[in-house]
């Protein structure tokens, strides 16, 4: 009874959070669709317009190491509802923008707000409920804000040629207090606390502590990995034509990455409970320098393009559930929503720096400056990956 009762609440709060999930990261996309129209309102350049979602992950990446406390201490249903509150003046800020420094503020509102309901607090609620059996949740999770993009954008599209990106900026700040807000109020959990005699909290034993080199290596490939993805997708289309593609053809080919990496994602599901989030970093990880490695000696042949693709979809679209699971093989609870805090900082600082980086190596040193990097930081995020391999708790292997 105490497991049914338990997936019942887990399927509940995976529906709450893929409505939300969809929401918060839909609507702060809007830049990709009506970037020309800020620019030209704003008075500023394109890339200037594309630099307030770097604004957001550096705050984001700020914050989330402040929220530690507040997600152990609260729980994420209460920070979650907090930073939603915080999301509406931020969208309400972008629609009353008319020059950079107001642009640039409401990133920041926005990045702090995403600290609290952007993917870390989503974790952390499912690992609140599942402890480590959350990973198969969190594959489910991210299988569906995978789409994010796909429902957002023509709605963005949608909304802005009827009211214009300043309206859009408005609806969407509504949206959050009136579909997300009453969803985490009434829909979600609230963290239960284990009692003993019914009277005070129970003091539970600690669980054995995890050396700090083994948090290092968790950040490290989690940072390394996120980089390399964030970058290769932001600049896929100009590196495919850098390899010699026509723009259509490397239209195509970068329309093909989608639905690859959310098919990988489905797959790493259908493998349930079988491995964790090392193997899947493990499997997924070697496929990302070989891929890379494959065009750059592939000279800008067809086939080589299409297999890179296909595996860089793979890969990436796997590692994206391992970067949010390979905590749980170390930590669980508590000392979860805590490292998940601190990792945010240098993930996001990672996710917003590799775009620029990659596209100034693109730009000075061709296709074959960024493939270079992006190739050291895969390889070196396998090196890790094995190397925690070996540092798996002997209950957690055991399961594995």
């Amino acid at each position: 009874m105490r497991f049914l009762k338990s997936g019942g609440r887990l399927v509940g709060v995976l529906l709450v959070l893929a409505i939300t999930q969809l929401v918060g990261w839909g609507t702060i996309g809007l830049p990709a669709i009506v970037g020309r129209d800020l620019a030209a309102d704003l008075g500023m350049s394109l890339p200037a317009v594309f630099a307030g979602t770097s604004v957001l992950y550096v705050s984001m990446g700020l914050c989330g190491p402040l929220l530690a406390k507040s997600f152990a201490r609260h729980g994420a249903r209460t920070v979650m509802m907090v930073g939603t509150i915080v999301t509406a003046p931020g969208f309400v800020l972008l629609s009353l923008a008319r020059e950079p420094m107001l642009y640039f503020a409401a990133w920041i509102v926005l990045g702090i707000a995403g600290s609290a309901t952007l993917s870390t607090g989503a974790y952390i609620m499912l690992n609140e409920i599942a402890g480590r059996q959350a990973k198969n949740a969190i594959g489910a999770l991210m299988l569906v804000t995978g789409l994010s993009s796909s429902i957002f954008w023509p709605t963005t599209s949608f909304l802005s040629g009827h009211l214009g990106w300043r309206g859009t900026c408005l609806v969407y700040a509504v949206m959050m207090l009136v579909v997300s807000l009453p969803l985490y109020a009434f829909l979600a959990p609230r963290r239960s606390v284990a009692k003993d005699d019914g009277a005070e909290p129970a003091r539970r034993s600690p669980p054995a502590a995890i050396p700090r080199s083994t948090f290092g290596l968790v950040a490290a490939a989690i940072t390394l990995n996120a980089f390399v993805n964030f970058g290769i997708s932001a600049i896929l289309i100009e590196l495919l034509r850098a390899e010699g593609l026509a723009q259509a053809q490397a239209l195509a080919f970068g329309s093909m990455l989608g639905v690859i990496q959310v098919s990988a994602r489905g797959l790493d599901l259908l493998g349930g409970g079988r491995w964790d989030g090392i193997t899947t970093g493990l499997v997924a990880g070697t496929a990302l320098p070989l891929a890379m490695l494959l065009l750059m000696l592939g000279e800008g042949a067809t086939w080589a393009v299409a297999v890179f693709i296909l595996l860089y979809g793979a890969g990436s679209g796997a590692m994206a559930v391992a970067r949010a699971t390979i905590p749980l093989v170390f930590y669980d609870q508590a000392e979860f929503a805590r490292a998940m805090s601190m990792i945010a900082l240098p993930l996001n600082l990672a996710s917003a720096i590799s775009p620029p980086l990659l596209v100034g190596l693109l730009t000075e040193f061709g296709s074959r400056g960024a493939l270079g990097l992006t190739l050291a930081f895969s390889c070196a995020t396998v090196l890790i990956l094995v190397l925690l391999g070996r540092r798996r708790p002997r209950a957690v292997a055991a399961v594995t």
